[in-house]
Parts: structure tokens; sequence; C-alpha cells
């Protein structure tokens, strides 16, 4: 399975230099509204340093990480649902996207204006982004109902998904979106890939006295609380772009930050998706993949393909740990540390595979 994320924010908000970093891509990153047109797209890989771990211990060159795909929309405004600066457009490129970030800008630069050349105002920022996907949803659904309110006089299934379908309207309606309604029925609504029902993580772009600003972090952190909330410095991720893994890690130490803007999203992004990766590992590749967690033995072997799944006998398993410790898989067989694992076996998140199938 793949990951995907969009990200939105205002114009001039650093959603494109954020994306530029995030991606290595060289994208237009202009500070005036609208500098990204069409919607810009990223696939990078998540970093994993368990691959290049095991690629020595198998003595192999290929390595093929888990990966999320980052899709960077025009700078929505006031009225992009309805078609406001070119917003609308481009809102449909992020529906089947799987979470969003929200670039929010918490930072002051007489350089760079904000979009409606007034000074900044996150939680107004906030407002007006949270505004257009409601509006945005409101739209899909008044779209939906009329065909489902007429195929309700003959089909009650149709009638009871119109129902839901008129609550949520009635929560929309009101501000609410539907990701803060309990008990959502998602088997109702997948299809309508509403924005609003999509995890959401706020990132705040903050300048690098930002970074290690607790009290400036704990204000902007309760505007969207309960959320899950990131600070970002774009300028700062710009700057590690160019340099070494060693190099960016002691720039990021200065500034009282332990992981890049990349590994600080992906993370996010796994934690409240509830996805964790597996791997898999010999002389041929070594690979991560990506799942949900609870997933079965055969639920996980069907991401690698299908028939893997269907035609399940068992599993091979050893934690990660427990293999990098032996040396090999050799002497991991011999110290008893590789076990099989059957159909109702729950994947952990450092498990090693190899499945058993016959189709």
């Amino acid at each position: 399975m793949s990951l995907s994320i969009g990200i939105v924010g205002l114009p001039n908000v650093g959603k494109s230099t954020i994306f530029n970093a995030l991606t290595n891509n060289n994208i237009l990153a202009a500070n005036y509204p609208f500098a990204t047109i069409e919607p810009n797209t990223g696939i990078v890989p998540v970093p994993d340093e368990r691959l290049d771990v095991l690629a020595k211990l198998y003595d192999t060159q290929k390595i093929i990480p888990a990966t999320v795909t980052f899709v960077d929309i025009a700078g929505l405004v006031a009225g992009a649902s309805k078609g406001e600066g070119l917003g609308n457009k481009f809102l449909h490129n992020i529906r089947e996207c799987d979470a969003i970030i929200h670039i929010v800008r918490a930072f002051e630069n007489s350089d760079i204006l904000r979009h409606d050349n007034t000074p900044i105002n996150p939680q107004a920022d906030i407002d007006i982004i949270n505004t257009e996907l409601i509006l945005a949803d409101i739209q899909t659904i008044e779209h939906r109902l009329p065909r489902l309110q007429k195929e309700a006089k003959a089909k009650p299934e149709a009638r009871q998904v119109a129902t839901y379908l008129e609550t949520l309207l009635t929560s929309l309606n009101s501000g609410t979106p539907i990701a803060s309604i309990e008990n959502i029925k998602y088997e109702i609504i997948n299809d309508l890939h509403l924005l609003t029902a999509k995890p959401i993580i706020y990132t705040f772009n903050v300048d690098e006295a930002g970074l290690g600003d607790h009290v400036l972090q704990e204000k902007l952190a309760k505007l969207v609380a309960p959320a899950r909330v990131l600070f970002i410095c774009a300028k700062l991720e710009e700057e590690l772009r160019e340099l070494s893994n060693n190099d960016a890690l002691e720039l990021l130490d200065s500034y009282g930050a332990s992981e890049t803007g990349l590994s600080q999203l992906i993370h996010a992004a796994y934690d409240i998706l509830g996805l964790q990766s597996y791997l898999t590992a010999g002389q041929k590749e070594v690979r991560a993949w990506t799942i949900h967690k609870g997933w079965t033995a055969p639920q996980a072997a069907g991401v690698i393909h299908s028939d893997f799944e269907r035609g399940f006998i068992a599993a091979q398993v050893i934690s990660y740990h427990d293999l990098v410790a032996a040396g090999s898989e050799a002497k991991a067989r011999e110290a008893g540390k590789i076990r099989t694992e059957g159909k109702n076996y729950i994947m952990q998140p450092n498990d090693v595979v190899e499945f058993r199938f016959n189709v």
C-alpha cells in the first residue's frame, strides 16, 4: 500500500518551500499568490535505518524503502471552494490522499507579504482553510444527495445512506468538520473522499528561533487542540537539503531538533493513520512494506501480492533486533530466534518475514 499526503495552506505560508525540502524537487516557490498552478507530486522514501543494516547483513545492493507521495496544490484563499483564486480547481487533487498537512505560517518577515498584505494571524489562516474544506465537503454531499433521495423511494439502503449524509450536512453547516464527529460510518462515505474526514497534521512554519520557543509552540498548539501539531522551519529545511546526513543532524541539534521535517511528518502520518512497516530481506533485495497496525500475517502478505494472501500457509518471522544481534540468518536460526507463525499472527513493527504460500 502507498501512503499519500496532501499539502494545503494559504499563499506565501511556505508550502512550496517545504514541499521542495521534503521531496528534493525544485518547483517554483515565489512570494506571490498562485505561484503553484499545477499540483506538484513528489514520491519520497520513508527514512529507515534498518534497511541499510540488513543490506550489509545480506550483502545486497538493492534496497527498496516504503514510500510516501506528497501532493502540493495551489495556495487556497477565502472563497476557494467556490472557485476564488483557482483553489476549487485543485481541491480534487487531494481528495484521494490519506491525510492532509495544513501548513500555517507562524513567523514574521517583512520581505514576504501575507496573502492579503496584513500581519500574520495563524488563527485566521487556520479558519480560512478549514472553512474552505468544510464548504467543499458540503458541495460534495449536496451533489450526491438528490440521487440518493430519489433512490430511497424504492431502496431502503439508499434511505439509510441519505439520512446519514443529511446528518453530516447538518454538522458541516454548523462548522463542524467530519473528523470531529463521533462514530463516523466510513463505509458509507469512503467513496465521497470528503476532505474534513481525513486526519490533519497542522504544521506551523516557524523561524529558527521558533524551533526552540516552547512558549510560542504551546500557544500555537492550543489553536488547533487536540489535533496533531508539528513545528518546522522551512528555511532550515532548505539548508538541510544541501548537507550530508551527519552535518544535517549536527545543524538540527544546534536548534534543539532531532529529526528533519520529512521524518517528523512521516512519523506523524504513520501514527495518526495507524500504520507500521515490516521487512523482507534476502540476497536479492531488502525491502520495507507499509501495513495497518493489527493486520494479520496473511493480510500483510497480500501487500506483496494477492496470491500470497490467498494461498498463505505460514510466515517465518524473526525480530529485526534478534537478527542483527545474531549477525546472520543462519546463526539466528541456530539460536532458535526464527519462528513459524500462522494465519492468526498479528504483525509487529520490527518483524522480518518470509512468507510461505501455495496457490
